[in-house]
């Protein structure tokens, strides 16, 4: 039979074991959460192929709106936009939408773009085969460059009930500044 102290021992080892646990799962939570909305495309979180992994699949005569939006945080100096507002695409067929950047400062500056997708059900089929979104972005004082994003989306948002109103897909940005000195400011 365990003795009182052994019970408080066993109690305290399980208690640790239990905090340490928790402690694993709260960092594994962000890279677990990250990898269930690309793998799901929960939260209108896109897809990302390689060019070669564009389906061969072309649904022609179906047609979908892509409207394209911009947002820039007070913070980062730049003007951001995309070159056309919206664009008809053909689905299963690859398509490139361009957006364009200035840095608005006297400095250079530089900047990461965080994207989603909405209807966020249509996440699952929007995928992005090159984006300037997996890159920090340098502008030198004044510069203004073109970025483009090729994606297409996924025939099999046909076949899906959750999309079968879906007229019209949003691909959303917003660039931020990136700490380049690490003093969090």
């Amino acid at each position: 039979m365990a003795t009182l102290a052994q019970k408080k021992r066993n109690s305290a080892m399980m208690a640790l074991l239990l905090a340490l646990a928790m402690l694993a799962l709260g960092f594994a939570a962000v890279p677990l959460y990250r990898l269930f909305c690309q793998v799901t495309g929960f939260n209108g979180t896109t897809q990302r192929a390689h060019a070669q992994g564009a389906p061969a699949e072309v649904a022609s005569g179906h047609t979908m709106s892509i409207r394209f939006d911009s947002n820039v945080s007070p913070a980062l100096p730049w003007k951001f936009y995309p070159e056309h507002p919206t664009d008809r695409v053909t689905i299963g067929a690859r398509d490139m939408a361009i957006f364009i950047a200035k840095n608005l400062s006297d400095k250079p500056v530089t900047g990461t773009a965080t994207f989603n997708v909405t209807p966020s059900q249509a996440g699952a089929y929007f995928t992005k085969i090159q984006c300037f979104c997996f890159t920090q972005q340098t502008l030198q004082p004044g510069q203004e460059v073109r970025m483009p994003v090729l994606f297409y989306v996924d025939p099999k948002i046909l076949k899906d009930p959750d999309n079968k109103d879906t007229q019209e897909i949003t691909l959303s940005y917003t660039f931020y500044p990136v700490d380049q000195d690490g003093s969090g400011s």
